[in-house]
């Protein structure tokens, strides 16, 4: 008798801990159900993109992208007239040689610039830093034209030099902002154990701040690189030469030249998208990381 009995006690709270369970479950159900809505609603456009652009021109014209299950019939043909036709590879090969140095830039001087923002000393250090954090209020277009103008006697929009140092220059305050929030938050201690076994300023910078710091600058690269990758107007005005517009440039060409060609525009588009894609899923992991960095100490 005295076994039930310590057995029922045992049991009960095992009980009530599933049924609590279950119960967090339910109101968590509607959470998930809306999160999953919001997800189908944005995923379904670029699933559409993607099986558009593997279809021949026939079906597309004939059916829809959501009855693909009744033909299967798939093909890479507009893929490689898109690459090899219509100048795609080579606006592909553009976007790599702006985004990459466009990104690498505006990386390695934030980065010492936050450095230095969080944890030298020097004067009129705060000044300067409201000074920069206020230019991120400023419209960007207002300096195209005077950029461009200050450009032209050097001929820098003739090639890839000048766009590179424009996205860098536009790049900074944002990323200052944003790397020196999370700078601020290490540890002080591991700062000074440093300088005082003797390192220098840019040896702390190199083995304290950098490692400690990836998350946020995997986040700044990660909008950097998306920024550049999918960039129209400055490429516009500060890519003189049309042998090396990116991509943007000219899915706007196809867009005129193909416009009912909807095989080589979807093939095209899903080529520009593909490559931001696979940067931020597979940085995923540093974005959230980053960009809660510095919101509490």
């Amino acid at each position: 008798m005295s076994t039930n009995v310590a057995t029922e006690r045992i049991a009960v709270p095992a009980r009530e801990t599933a049924s609590a369970r279950i119960l967090r479950s339910l109101n968590r159900t509607p959470v998930h159900i809306f999160l999953g809505i919001v997800a189908v609603i944005w995923l379904a456009p670029t699933v559409g993109l993607l099986v558009t652009s593997f279809r021949p021109r026939t079906d597309i014209q004939s059916t829809g992208w959501w009855e693909v299950l009744g033909t299967l019939r798939f093909t890479l043909d507009n893929y490689a007239s898109v690459l090899n036709a219509n100048g795609m590879g080579r606006a592909f090969l553009n976007s790599l040689f702006i985004a990459v140095p466009s990104t690498l830039l505006p990386l390695l001087v934030c980065s010492l610039a936050a450095y230095a923002f969080s944890w030298l000393r020097f004067p009129l250090r705060d000044t300067i830093f409201l000074i920069i954090v206020a230019l991120m209020m400023v419209p960007v277009q207002v300096a195209f034209l005077p950029v461009q103008q200050l450009f032209a006697p050097f001929k820098l929009t003739q090639g890839f030099f000048g766009i590179w140092l424009a996205h860098t220059a536009f790049a900074l305050p944002f990323g200052i902002f944003l790397l020196r929030n999370f700078f601020i938050t290490l540890p002080r201690d591991l700062i000074e154990a440093a300088r005082i076994d003797g390192s220098s300023t840019l040896g702390v910078f190199r083995t304290i701040v950098v490692p400690l710091s990836v998350p946020a600058i995997a986040a700044y690269g990660i909008f950097q690189f998306l920024w550049v990758w999918n960039d129209l107007l400055m490429a516009l005005i500060f890519v003189g030469n049309n042998a090396n517009y990116p991509m943007t440039i000219q899915v706007t060409t196809l867009l005129g030249t193909y416009g009912t060609e909807w095989h080589l525009l979807a093939a095209s588009a899903f080529l520009l998208m593909f490559v931001p894609l696979a940067v931020f899923f597979s940085l995923q992991r540093y974005f959230v990381q980053g960009l809660l960095a510095g919101s509490v100490k």
